[in-house]
């Protein structure tokens, strides 16, 4: 299960980042954290913003609703969305990972 925290502007949720990969997508989860892949390099912030770009359209949100807050340079990346509740949140991380199960 993703661990989602409450925020003052929203939900923070952890992401385990894997750049380079072969396509765009949420492609799971481990440990309390969603596994996002982008085919982006992990240089110059390309990657946390195709990271960005596929967790606003995992959660139905603009670009700008998504915020990376922790983990610039590492894997293990926290990312606020914006203007969502926890219910909302976890019902969203159901939803994307159900095909997984």
């Amino acid at each position: 299960m993703v661990v989602v925290e409450r925020h003052g502007r929203g939900v923070v949720v952890a992401v385990r980042a894997h750049a380079g990969a072969r396509r765009n997508a949420v492609v799971g989860e481990r440990e309390g954290s969603l596994r996002v892949a982008v085919t982006a390099a992990p240089e110059k912030g390309k990657a946390n913003r195709a990271i960005t770009d596929v967790l606003s359209k995992a959660f139905g949100l603009s670009k700008s609703e998504v915020e990376l807050i922790a983990g610039e340079t590492s894997p293990q990346k926290r990312f606020l969305l914006v203007g969502l509740t926890e219910d909302e949140a976890q019902k969203a991380c159901h939803t994307i990972l159900e095909k997984f199960r």
